[in-house]
């Protein structure tokens, strides 16, 4: 089966060494993505979510695919702790995103992200009709 390297640089700008997303088959595999570049950028990690959430989302829909197409997703975050203190705005940016199908979800502590001001980072498998 070949692979189908996907670039989607109005939506998530990936860097010069990889994929935003690769395509096996009906699997869509999206690389992690941030709030880099934009407002949310060293902002609240609530705010960093939404972002990031948001162009998950919106890299899926670019390739026909809704919030309930979303099998797995991992989340890397700079402090749990941090993280958890707001959970109700935790449960309303998932509700929002995925419609309320939520998928498979781990949740990872790190040190630190690629850049200064990035504190939430969500990569993503997706299933294709």
């Amino acid at each position: 089966m070949p692979l189908e390297r996907m670039q989607y640089p109005d939506i998530a700008p990936a860097g010069p060494t990889y994929s935003r997303a690769v395509k096996a088959g009906n699997t869509l595999y999206i690389s992690g993505c941030t709030a880099r570049g934009t407002d949310s950028q060293g902002k609240s990690m609530m705010e960093q979510l939404d972002v990031t959430l948001g162009r998950l989302v919106a890299v899926a829909a670019a390739e026909g695919a809704g919030p309930g197409s979303f099998a797995k997703i991992t989340c890397f975050v700079t402090s749990i702790a941090e993280y958890q203190l707001d959970s109700q705005a935790q449960k309303e940016l998932f509700a929002k995103h995925f419609d309320e199908q939520y998928p498979a979800n781990s949740l990872i502590e790190i040190s630190a992200l690629a850049e200064p001001g990035l504190d939430v980072e969500v990569e993503a498998i997706v299933i294709l009709d």
